[in-house]
């Protein structure tokens, strides 16, 4: 029989998976090696436990204790679920621009969660750094894993994912891309595979905001290059312990919108829904790919899953706020219908029969009751077919006297996304008036036509 004695054994041994769509055009074979498929939903789990195994063999973590780490989140679920195998205790500290999901998942897993300010320096009390480091004095029998200096970490892809990755591709991999935060994932499988084959390129993926791409290329810690960004789970504002930067061939650094849009592609034109840094990662391969020949085998790492998301790269209205999604506005969806078109409109004198002749003869659900040059009501037919279920023939009764409310007026740069949520069970459609005083109505199948273009 095949049991796993327990969650840690189904770590590793992640699938390798081509590119088919958003590659399609570029030179050489892309594949992800898709480490969303541990438990933990993140590649950080194979260092988590490696951090452990290695802090028990030298004394430092002891039956019955704590661990603690700063964490973006995923660390900390790969820790989380060695504790609870192990039996130890989490406390966590984590900064407040990760996305609220990432704590809620470590909360759920047993795991004490402290959030701390992102824009502060590293050696500010403050920092999430700082915090851990005090906590690990203040706490007794406990251990900070440090993954950001702990070795431990970059020999966990030294022993697991770059052998995995070589024997996947059968030693054919000429390219590795890989995002750059506490560099244990890239230095580590870097090492692995340089020493496979030394030609074998390693390409960092870096942030805009971070100073490790400066610190390659010139070998000086230059604070001016740190200013605050969004992407989450890689880059750095110091250099980690980790690194081996001559294992690195080149950094590669890309936008926080360049990489949230194209994690949103992967999921809807590959079907691989991860996280931020793989978005980050294919981005910058796009980036560099006109350095790419037809016969190359690029393997780009994507980390984690876009669970962790839902809240941010993967919510619309998050993306609008920070100027990543184009947006839609009432006005590009008139503008779409051609000079033409115009509103359908009925008097309130006219008869229902007559309401329901323009609604068949145009094919249209909502129609705006109009008296001279105002809008005062509305009539529809859903709210006629509710009337006629009472049994009385309203066919020849006026249209003012089964009017219902008039259509809200919005304005013409309303996004769509604030349309879907005025257009409703009870009002099926919003009006806006242009600069020469015409009317356009929007319904909910416009809103439907817009967000699926």
């Amino acid at each position: 029989m095949d049991i796993k004695k327990n969650i840690l054994e189904t770590i590793g041994n992640t699938p390798m998976i081509k590119l088919n769509k958003i590659t399609k055009d570029w030179p050489g074979t892309i594949v992800a090696k898709v480490d969303y498929f541990n438990p933990g939903n993140s590649i950080k789990d194979r260092m988590a436990v490696k951090m452990i195994e290695v802090a028990e063999k030298e004394g430092k973590l002891k039956p019955g204790g704590t661990i603690i780490e700063c964490t973006s989140g995923n660390t900390g679920m790969g820790l989380a679920l060695a504790a609870c195998v192990k039996g130890y205790k989490c406390i966590f500290v984590t900064t407040d621009k990760q996305s609220k999901e990432k704590a809620d998942i470590l909360k759920a897993v047993g795991a004490e969660v402290i959030v701390c300010p992102t824009n502060v320096l590293p050696e500010d009390p403050r920092s999430y750094y700082s915090v851990a480091k005090r906590l690990a004095t203040e706490v007794p029998n406990s251990f900070h894993c440090n993954q950001y200096d702990n070795l431990a970490n970059r020999q966990a892809h030294y022993e697991s994912t770059g052998p995995e990755i070589w024997n996947q591709t059968e030693g054919k991999i000429t390219h590795l891309v890989c995002t750059a935060g506490t560099g244990g994932t890239v230095t580590g499988t870097a090492q692995y595979l340089k020493e496979k084959n030394p030609n074998i390129q390693i390409w960092a993926i870096d942030v805009y905001g971070s100073l490790l791409t400066k610190y390659f290329r010139t070998g000086e810690v230059d604070m001016g290059e740190v200013h605050p960004y969004i992407s989450e789970g890689f880059g750095e504002d110091f250099v980690p312990q980790n690194y081996d930067m001559k294992v690195i061939d080149h950094f590669e650094q890309v936008t926080d919108k360049d990489g949230a849009v194209m994690a949103r592609r992967l999921a809807k034109e590959e079907g691989l829904f991860c996280g931020y840094s793989a978005g980050s990662c294919l981005q910058g391969l796009l980036q560099l790919k006109d350095r790419l020949k037809k016969d190359d085998l690029v393997v780009c790492i994507f980390h984690d899953h876009g669970s962790r998301y839902v809240g941010k790269i993967y919510n619309d209205q998050w993306m609008i706020e920070r100027g990543f999604l184009a947006v839609k506005t009432l006005k590009d969806i008139v503008s779409s219908r051609g000079a033409k078109q115009k509103l359908v409109t009925i008097a309130p004198d006219n008869s229902v029969a007559e309401a329901i002749a323009l609604m068949q003869k145009y094919h249209i659900e909502n129609l705006p009751v109009q008296s001279g040059h105002d809008i005062s009501g509305s009539i529809s037919e859903s709210g006629l077919f509710n009337k006629m279920l009472s049994g009385i023939d309203i066919r020849n009764t006026k249209v003012s006297e089964v009017v219902e409310p008039s259509y809200p007026m919005v304005d013409f740069e309303t996004p769509v996304e604030r349309l879907s949520t005025l257009i409703t069970r009870e009002n099926g459609a919003v009006l806006a008036k242009d600069e020469g005083g015409n009317f356009h109505i929007v319904t909910k199948y416009d809103i439907i036509q817009a967000l699926h273009n």
